[in-house]
């Protein structure tokens, strides 16, 4: 047997000409040995995505192809094979697990018949025989009630059940290869951790060769046992984990270790004094939906008498993992969905007494950032346009929202050409910032930030966090931050909301929660941090570095540019 399971070696793949570059990778060689995991880390950009899918045999040819390399797999050159010699490999000697589950599955089949499929495409076994297999494989990756989740369609479970479903399926035929494409990105940490250890647990079981995709030294940490980094479709760097991570050699890797943030919070000006801007008391949402054949299903409370307060200037910081109602209360706080009970009080208005018609002149004083900007942004829209819309509905000239528009693009960080630009043209945090200046465009008091940089690379986050925290001090804005990551938390919240299941069950100031955290839930989220060991503490949010991957004018950089081009403050 070969010492390694897969070689790349000299691997180009080619780009549709006219983009920003020639090749998507470029003579790139790795090698992954046998029971061995390796990440293979960068930004997006980096070709960490197209060399797994250029060795799954997966790219979009002929726009996007191998124009020459290697990919030896168990001694034969995936490179060279046919369509019909690559789709007996496919999911039976190399597997997948991809970045997002939901569009990864078919939404209109239950998840026991999509991994049955997979069994019955390569292995001639009776129906019977597969269920059982399947079934063994949702009690081995631990998925709740198999039989449940064997009937059960994709919308059905949560991410980190369909993350589950998604190993299941990729190691039901006990592949040699294992590619897993970023799967724990969107996941909240513990989630995160209990994917990392499943993953790990059962390459060890079976001997399998992991090659792990991700833009996250946390999960490296946690997972690696070699790491190769990648800029630009470039190998930069690669070594054994421990002493890359305790000693990395090349600017690029040592920018990327410093843009994780720090878990201790800096020292922040408290807002004590501060006039209180919100206050949500007492409020309650409860889902009661309708199941099949119009039977109720469980009622689920994702907010059980939630009350805090939010000064003038004040971030606070909403924690929690998926399902803990978080993002129910910053939609029932800028009246996107309707509380069941409780106040939502803006200055002295109880905002869920009002009329849609009274509504109007407070939706621009509350203003959301979504997670995903791609979502949230009509692809058919200009950037400027889509910026100006808010103030057009609000009486505002089209000439003067326009020209707004511009302003707030620059404030955030981009050229004010990217106003005639439409969204698909602009990178993950480029379209971030894009909404940030749209949710300005209303000179809002309070600003929602929902899990606003949880999909973003490290670097980009890093950046998109300073941005925000430089405009909340310029504009004294009050700002609710949504997010599932303790690490963010840390250096852009004030103050530190824990939810778990509809309710706060921790409530204090940043450093106090994160110094001394006193209720179980919130001490075992700090313990399902990634690379919480491995990573130095003193990693702060904004570090200082010798190289900046993949460069984006940032708020620091414009420095005191920023107030002479607002011409407005809030009130």
């Amino acid at each position: 047997m070969s010492a390694n399971l897969l070689e790349v070696r000299g691997l180009t793949v080619d780009l549709p000409t006219g983009g920003e570059r020639i090749h998507a990778v470029s003579e790139l060689s790795v090698s992954l040995e046998h029971n061995e995991i390796l990440c293979l880390v960068g930004e997006s950009g980096s070709g960490k995505s197209v060399t797994a899918r250029a060795i799954m045999g997966l790219l979009p040819r002929p726009r996007v192809r191998v124009s020459s390399g290697e990919i030896v797999f168990e001694g034969e050159d995936l490179a060279k094979a046919p369509e019909s010699r690559l789709r007996q490999l496919r999911g039976n000697r190399i597997a997948m697990i991809f970045q997002e589950p939901m569009t990864a599955l078919n939404p209109l089949k239950t998840i026991g018949s999509q991994v049955d499929e997979a069994i019955a495409v390569h292995k001639r076994i009776q129906p019977a025989a597969r269920r059982a297999k399947v079934l063994e494989m949702f009690q081995a990756v631990r998925l709740p009630d198999p039989e449940r989740i064997y009937h059960s369609y994709p919308h059905q479970l949560s991410g980190g059940q369909r993350q589950r479903a998604m190993i299941a399926m990729a190691l039901v035929l006990e592949p040699a290869l294992l590619i897993a494409d970023e799967p724990t990105t969107a996941l909240d940490v513990t989630t995160q951790s209990q994917i990392l250890e499943l993953i790990r647990e059962i390459q060890r079981q079976r001997h399998m060769g992991v090659l792990f995709i991700t833009h996250d030294f946390g999960v490296v940490a946690e997972i690696a046992d070699r790491v190769a980094v990648m800029h630009r479709g470039k190998l930069v760097e690669s070594g054994a984990a421990e002493s890359l991570l305790s000693a990395p050699q090349h600017p690029y890797t040592q920018a990327l270790i410093n843009a994780i943030p720090s878990l201790v919070p800096p020292e922040r000006q408290t807002a004590e004094n501060a006039p209180t801007v919100l206050s949500v008391v007492d409020l309650e949402k409860t889902y009661a939906s309708k199941g099949f054949f119009r039977r109720r299903s469980s009622p689920v409370c994702a907010a059980k008498q939630v009350t805090m307060t939010l000064r003038r200037g004040e971030t606070l910081g909403l924690v929690g993992e998926s399902g803990s109602g978080k993002s129910t209360v910053g939609r029932c706080i800028a009246r996107l969905i309707e509380a069941d009970g409780g106040r939502v009080l803006l200055g002295d208005v109880d905002l869920r007494t009002l009329s849609r018609r009274q509504l109007k002149p407070f939706r621009k004083r509350v203003q959301v950032v979504f997670q995903d900007p791609y979502g949230s942004l009509n692809p058919r829209w200009s950037v400027g346009k889509l910026i100006a819309e808010g103030p057009l509905v609000h009486g505002i000239s089209e000439r003067e929202a326009l020209a707004s528009a511009r302003k707030l693009l620059e404030l955030v960080g981009l050229d004010a050409t990217a106003a005639d630009r439409y969204p698909h043209q602009f990178s993950g945090g480029q379209r971030q910032r894009i909404c940030i200046a749209r949710a300005l465009a209303l000179e809002p008091e309070v600003l929602i930030a929902d899990e606003a940089v949880s999909a973003l690379d490290v670097s980009v986050q890093a950046q998109v966090l300073e941005l925000l925290d430089t405009i909340r001090k310029r504009l004294n804005l009050t700002m609710l931050f949504i997010t599932h990551d303790l690490r963010v938390a840390a250096q852009v919240c004030d103050t530190i909301a824990v939810m778990r299941a509809g309710s706060i069950v921790e409530y204090g100031t940043t450093a106090d929660v994160f110094r001394n955290p006193q209720h179980p839930y919130t001490q075992e989220l700090f313990a399902a941090v990634p690379g919480k060991s491995h990573i130095s503490a003193d990693r702060a949010l904004g570090a200082p570095t010798t190289h900046s991957p993949r460069r984006m004018r940032t708020s620091s950089e414009l420095g005191s540019s920023l107030a002479p081009k607002l011409s407005w403050k809030p009130t």
